[in-house]
């Protein structure tokens, strides 16, 4: 079984949970703002988080060199969590190794975030 933890939002930072397919959190959302496709994506998430919750867990990455946090999938959804405020989110997790990446069913190294 994999492993499913809860996340503080406010890890969603340029600290200690990075965007990884953007620099920091505010290129993501200008991106995602200038562009209806993303924009669209995003508020459609907006609307339904508060009904029925995030469905699908945010994959975060832990590289194992340098032991950076990253958002590995569901920039959206965590674009989506920031504008809404929420409090925690759902998240699977995997080491960013040379030879590759395998979903962990450990727990998460949440020490990593004190750093």
């Amino acid at each position: 079984m994999l492993y499913r933890g809860q996340m503080k939002t406010s890890f969603l930072n340029d600290q200690q949970i990075r965007p990884i397919e953007y620099r920091k959190w505010a290129h993501a959302q200008r991106h995602f703002a200038t562009r209806p496709k993303h924009r669209a994506r995003v508020d459609e998430l907006v609307q339904s988080i508060p009904k029925k919750g995030l469905r699908v867990p945010i994959t975060l990455g832990v590289d194992d060199r340098h032991f950076d946090i990253y958002v590995a999938d569901g920039h959206h959804r965590a674009i989506a969590l920031m504008e809404l405020g929420s409090d925690s989110f759902p998240f699977h997790w995997y080491w960013i190794r040379d030879w590759g990446v395998r979903m962990e069913r450990e727990p998460f190294p949440f020490h990593l975030l004190e750093r």
